[in-house]
């Protein structure tokens, strides 16, 4: 009798690529959609919007937790501008090399909007849309989908990529690096490691779970 799959192994096999936009450089994943596809794989999934902290100096922070299969897991963003500034109860004004900049004060909609992209990045500590946060173009065991378009020259080889093994040297390394750069995010942690490392659905998630 085949074993059935983890909730992960099932979730991140799933190509979400029609699904997302572009803004800022940045990718974002429908939340009606992340929710309806989690909802159809797992029927018994669930979610809990908790309570959005305020900070004077570092602004809002929404938090969100998923619920399946008995297992439930937290995330947590702060609520951003468009030019990823955490935003505050009031305006206030920073200075750049190309002059002084102004963050809005936040809104029920900017709030309400971040508590949405909470969610999906909570289902994707499940495994929906992972490797996007990884800063990959397809899921890793994705067979239905075209193959990705050929990497630009300047990328380095696959065979020149080491495989990261979870109680390796190398994964000690990466360890305290990940630690040490929580501040950085998954999506851009993960770039910097796909450039070195090849990685399994199992230590993506060792590596979403350092950044807990």
């Amino acid at each position: 009798m085949e074993k059935k799959k983890s909730v992960f192994d099932r979730l991140s096999a799933i190509n979400v690529n029609e699904h997302v936009e572009k803004k800022d450089n940045l990718t974002y994943l429908s939340w009606a959609w992340a929710w309806s596809q989690t909802k159809r794989e797992c029927p018994d999934a669930t979610y809990k919007i908790l309570e959005t902290e305020y900070d004077e100096s570092l602004g809002f922070m929404c938090h969100t937790n998923v619920t399946i299969e008995g297992e439930t897991l937290e995330m947590w963003l702060p609520v951003m501008d468009g030019k990823n500034k955490s935003m505050k109860k009031q305006s206030y004004e920073y200075a750049t090399k190309y002059g002084t900049k102004t963050v809005d004060g936040a809104t029920t909609f900017d709030i309400n909007k971040t508590l949405m992209r909470c969610l999906v990045k909570n289902l994707a500590m499940f495994g929906l849309g992972i490797y996007i946060y990884a800063g990959e173009d397809v899921p890793e065991t994705e067979t239905s989908a075209p193959a990705p378009a050929p990497a630009p020259a300047k990328a380095k080889p696959t065979a020149e990529l080491v495989d990261l093994v979870i109680g390796s040297d190398n994964w000690k390394s990466v360890e305290k690096y990940v630690k040490a750069n929580k501040e950085l995010g998954i999506g851009k942690i993960g770039q910097q490691l796909n450039r070195k490392y090849n990685m399994t659905n199992e230590v993506k998630q060792a590596i979403v779970d350092l950044l807990k």
